[in-house]
């Protein structure tokens, strides 16, 4: 299991210096932490007894993990899952990996980059992703698993405390951006875990944190919590993903501004468009990106006929 801090930046050695968990001592010690990948392991086994146990993992799920390295977190989702497909980067891994797999008909094993694989084609598909996330590969691999993984129903992920934050930031906050809209219109956050630097072998300088959110599923709409957008197609959140990440791309400008010009479908907008919606929404004309709300920017995007 594997995590890179924000520029690689590392605080020194945490105990237990081999990076097995604290109460594990079964296991040879792991190959010291390479720079490049920025490798940060659990090492506090209270932790991790508590991340599984929120993770909720069934014996229907097949379990998408990305950072396995040498099967910490692996093991006990191979004794909950249907399945778990383990990806990676880190050769040095690859024989305690395929010792795992023999001995669990139930692991199968993915070598490489797991944001450089067609993750659709894994057979049988994930329903559920579990990872200690590298910190510069966490919100593009959560991004893209969320468009393109439909099946992927729950996420339960170890991220840098600032980009879980981000994920579910509220608007008109510095922490809102483009991945807050996307993420909030496709999912909603069920539970937060706060995990401390110390928990990790290095010792990132940064605070993490265990994050698990859900996919709202097609018929919750009507059951959706005031202020939550209802959940959208495939197609609808692919023309909200170009929208949305055009806006924020100019943060500071004015929607107006920042739209007017922008083409879909053969249709090129206006200033006088994007003014309309806006006023149809009851917000200023002057309306910036952060401004708007998730449910926001679905009513926007279809009054604009983005959507």
């Amino acid at each position: 299991m594997t995590e890179r801090p924000k520029g690689g930046a590392r605080r020194p050695s945490a105990p237990h210096g081999d990076g097995r968990a604290a109460d594990d001592r079964s296991r040879p010690p792991r190959p010291h932490a390479l720079h490049r990948y920025g490798q940060n392991h659990l090492v506090d086994g209270n932790i991790l007894r508590a991340i599984v146990k929120q993770a909720a993992v069934g014996p229907d799920d097949v379990v998408l993990e990305v950072g396995a390295a040498d099967g910490q977190l692996t093991r006990p989702l191979l004794e909950r899952a249907r399945l778990v497909h383990a990806f990676e980067i880190d050769h040095r891994y690859a024989s305690r990996l395929s010792k795992l797999a023999g001995e669990h008909p139930n692991l199968s094993v993915h070598p490489g980059d797991a944001l450089k694989q067609d993750l659709a084609a894994l057979d049988p598909p994930p329903t559920a992703m579990v990872a200690n996330l590298a910190y510069n590969i966490a919100i593009p691999l959560i991004m893209t698993t969320i468009a393109g993984l439909p099946q992927l129903s729950r996420w339960a992920v170890m991220v840098q405390k600032e980009l879980g934050d981000r994920l579910f930031a509220a608007p008109s906050t510095k922490a809102y951006a483009a991945v807050s809209v996307l993420a909030q219109l496709a999912c909603r956050r069920e539970e937060v875990r706060a995990v401390p630097p110390a928990a990790f072998r290095p010792q990132p300088r940064v605070d993490s944190s265990f994050i698990t959110f859900v996919r709202r599923a097609a018929g919750e709409g009507a059951t959706v919590a005031a202020g939550e957008a209802p959940p959208i197609s495939g197609e609808q959140y692919a023309a909200m993903d170009q929208l949305v990440r055009l806006a924020f791309g100019q943060r500071r400008k004015v929607l107006t501004n920042t739209l007017a010009g922008a083409a879909r479908a053969g249709v090129t907008l206006s200033r006088d468009d994007v003014r309309w919606a806006l006023d149809d929404l009851g917000l200023s004309p002057a309306a910036r990106p952060e401004e708007l709300a998730p449910p926001q920017w679905l009513l926007f995007a279809r009054r604009i006929g983005w959507s």
